[in-house]
């Protein structure tokens, strides 16, 4: 015994002992009592009177076993007693006891004989009750297994942090034995392993006494050096009841299982947030280089540090995209990123550079098989099959390029090309979910890029079909023309604009603009219709009022289609311009050497309304003014108000250039949106110098 109710650990000991504070022998109830030779009490303690009811004055001097004992078992308890002191051998047993209060209970005690310094001997008695000592020990026992068989990892340290017990699964997790752990501290265990951080939060906790609970950690231990491990760690400060503090409890739960799935969810909520950002980025046009470009941008530099979209060169026209089943295969390069390095840029491929893949580049296999193709470590004979030739592969092991992706680009079952993915300075190598994530980025750009591809090929039919139905004007002698026809920027149908110059009697020539309201076939279809019409009214010499009363009847024949049309009639010889409007925007004026204007004549109804009438208004047209004749593609928008657009069209005519031609262009550079929605037709007519 070190000290009173005190008893010592043995360090030497592997076995989990915690000390045991006074307090338990308080509430054992252990009571120490004194015989002398004649089996007579001598000294009675506190505990005693608690446990047996009597005072020290009620017992001291009585004989023990007479006063305590039931008569059954007095003659075996006095016997037992004479013998040890006789002989010096202790004894113990469990003896029913009566007590002052005439109950009986069941006491376990222990006897010793000790001699004094007269060498008289004494029987100096140790009793507990058994109920509390029975109940005591299944508590410890019940501690004791749960500690050794709980699969959560439980250790003890010191105040100075050296381990005093480990249970099994500590062990384990350290791959050290409870042995090797005891009076070490925590870098002599753990010499590998960064500490720095758990050392100071064990060291807070057993100076503030503050518990650390649910400590998520991630690192390796000798038991297996070569993985990641995640584990929830708790911290205690013990105590004993007097508030002194003893060392601290180390609670460890290995939760790599969660900690995988909650990396794999994060990283699939990831996946899908970039799936999502690209979905909204990729696409936005009709226009395949633009949306090879938002591809490399979208994978530049969050999932490769170089990406590079070939498409094949068929993919590109009308024909359909073909994958040769052998031999060398044909590319565009549409785009290149690289997030670092010109260098990198330049030798992963130049933008709309054609280049050819043999069969046994990575490319080309990946279009012709449809699969990924995945480099995890690219070697130098790997860059070989990658770039497109030895110099380029030389360029790319110089910036350290070490893995490749090869995605393919597939729509409609058919391959249009592949997009090509290169790490350098990202170090980690690419991987199954990279494959996942590259592929959906793929393949919803394919389809992109395979209706961009569709789109075109309908555009270029539409526009040479469109191109068709208007006129090759040819300039009369007296009069120089300069027309324009510019299809919609983001339509595939037919527009209904069209304009004409008609040769007529008495050297005069009819200009004419007109367009159909709508799009498509049957707006093509009615537009021709017009303007055959139109030829065939201009030869009857009516005025131009005329012509449109008649256009009109001709076109509510067409329903539901109707037109707005500005017909103009030059005569040479008056120096004069006859014109009729029907719902069309005003042409404009610019006399020679002076600011253009916008001539302010009846506009009329559009063809088809019917029932009104159409009015002539002669202008002035002398060598040198020029009369512009335009559709409403040219000037109106979704943006700006009308006014502000026709000011914008005066103020670039103002510029007075020799050139019609010239002035046409102008006119289109100037107001005209790609992403324009209508189509734009423009007349622009000036008489020449008289002979």
């Amino acid at each position: 015994m070190s000290e009173a109710g005190s008893f010592s650990v043995d360090s030497g000991s592997s076995d989990l002992r915690l000390e045991l504070p006074s307090g338990v022998l308080d509430a054992l109830g252990v009571a120490v009592v004194a015989l002398d030779t004649a089996g007579r009490f001598v000294l009675w303690g506190p505990q005693a009177e608690e446990l047996f009811g009597y005072s020290a004055q009620e017992v001291l001097g009585r004989h023990a076993a007479q006063l305590l004992v039931h008569d059954p078992y007095v003659d075996l308890v006095a016997g037992k007693c004479e013998q040890m002191m006789e002989t010096g051998q202790s004894w113990a047993g469990l003896i029913p006891v009566r007590n002052k209060n005439g109950s009986t209970r069941l006491v376990e005690f222990r006897c010793s004989r000790l001699p004094d310094k007269q060498g008289d001997f004494y029987a100096l008695g140790i009793a507990t009750d058994a109920s509390t000592l029975r109940k005591l020990e299944q508590d410890l026992a019940l501690s004791t297994q749960l500690i050794a068989q709980s699969p959560v990892a439980l250790e003890v340290l010191d105040t100075d942090l050296r381990y005093v017990a480990v249970n099994p699964a500590m062990e384990r997790i350290h791959g050290l034995s409870a042995e090797d752990h005891l009076g070490r501290g925590f870098r002599e265990v753990l010499p590998s392993a960064s500490v720095d951080a758990s050392e100071a939060a064990v060291r807070e906790v057993l100076e503030t006494g503050r518990p650390l609970v649910d400590k998520y950690t991630i690192g390796r231990t000798p038991a297996d050096p070569d993985n990641d491990h995640a584990w929830s760690v708790s911290v205690y400060r013990l105590e004993d009841h007097n508030g002194q503090v003893l060392g601290v409890a180390t609670s460890v739960v290995d939760v790599t299982d969660r900690h995988g799935a909650i990396t794999a969810a994060a990283q699939a909520r990831q996946r899908l947030a970039q799936i999502a950002e690209g979905s909204a980025r990729i696409g936005t046009t009709l226009d395949m280089r633009q949306t090879a470009h938002e591809l490399a941008d979208v994978a530049v530099p969050e999932l490769a540090d170089v990406a590079v979209v070939d498409v094949l060169d068929s993919a590109l026209d009308d024909r359909r995209p073909a994958t040769p089943d052998s031999g060398p295969a044909l590319f565009r390069t549409l785009a290149v990123k690289a997030a670092y390095l010109a260098e990198a840029t330049g030798a992963a491929g130049t933008a709309d550079q054609l280049v050819s893949y043999d069969a046994d580049r990575l490319p080309t296999q990946c279009v012709r098989t449809g699969q990924p193709i995945m480099v995890t470590r690219v070697h130098e004979w790997d860059l070989a099959r990658i770039a497109r030739d030895a110099g380029a592969a030389a360029v790319l092991a110089s910036v350290g390029i070490h893995s490749y992706l090869a995605i393919p680009l597939a729509a409609q079952g058919r391959a249009l090309g592949v997009l090509g993915l290169m790490r350098g300075r990202n170090q980690l190598p690419f991987t199954a979910d990279d494959v996942t994530l590259a592929g959906e980025l793929a393949g919803r750009t394919a389809v992109s890029l395979d209706n961009a591809r569709l789109y075109q090929s309908v555009r270029n039919t539409a526009v040479t079909l469109q191109r068709s139905l208007l006129p090759q004007p040819t300039s009369p002698e007296s009069l120089e023309v300069a027309t324009r026809y510019q299809p919609a920027g983001t339509s595939t149908e037919v527009g209904g604009d069209w304009f004409d110059v008609i040769p007529l009697a008495e050297d005069k020539t009819a200009l004419v603009v007109g367009d159909v309201m709508g799009s498509g076939i049957d707006a093509a279809a009615t537009m021709g219709r017009l303007r055959t019409a139109t030829a065939t009214l201009a030869d009857l010499d009516l005025p131009p009022a005329q012509v449109l009363q008649r256009l009109d009847k001709i076109t509510a024949g067409l329903d539901p289609y109707i037109a707005t049309c500005i017909y103009a009639e030059y005569d040479p010889h008056s120096d004069r311009c006859r014109i009729a409007v029907a719902g069309h925007l005003p042409p404009a004026l610019t006399p020679a050497g002076g600011p253009p204007e916008l001539l302010d004549l009846p506009s009329g109804a559009p063809l088809g309304v019917g029932g009104v009438p159409f009015e002539t208004t002669t202008v002035p047209l002398r060598p040198g003014d020029q009369l512009v004749l335009y559709t409403d593609g040219l000037v109106e928008t979704r943006r700006d108000a009308i006014d502000v657009r026709l000011d914008l069209l005066l103020r670039v005519l103002d510029g007075h250039d020799p050139s019609l031609e010239v002035t046409c262009d102008r006119l289109l550079e100037a107001l005209c949106d790609p992403d324009d929605h209508d189509d734009v037709s423009v007349l622009i007519a000036r008489p020449g110098p008289r002979p």
